[in-house]
């Protein structure tokens, strides 16, 4: 083999790796707009407000089998736990999601809730 064929080679090599790589960052590329960027973050803050919903309702399960809530109390956490439900069925309404698209896959750690 010439060394003017192994340069070529090299040279061929190179720029195949050089437009592997271009074609592998184009696809990681997020198309940014504002009108994603917002929903991105509403979608954010209502998966928020459902975790501390559902450990707020934990909680109040878990006080309600200790007896540690009276009668009363019983029905306006559960109402005040209804009510934000509802809300948080209002938001996920305004952002376009499904109350299944607000447990995040974290990965190693698994799903949120």
């Amino acid at each position: 083999m010439s060394c003017a064929h192994a340069t070529k080679d090299k040279n061929a090599d190179a720029e195949l790796a050089e437009a592997m790589m271009a074609s592998a960052a184009e696809s990681r590329r997020v198309e940014l707009n504002a009108e994603n960027a917002a929903n991105g973050l509403g979608r954010l803050a209502v998966t928020i407000v459902n975790l501390l919903h559902e450990l707020l309702e934990r909680q109040a399960i878990r006080r309600m089998e200790n007896g540690t809530l009276t009668d009363e109390e019983i029905e306006r956490v559960g109402d005040c736990l209804m009510k934000q439900s509802e809300a948080i069925d209002s938001l996920c309404q305004a952002f376009g999601i499904g109350r299944d698209d607000l447990n995040m896959d974290l990965g190693p750690l698994g799903k949120l809730l």
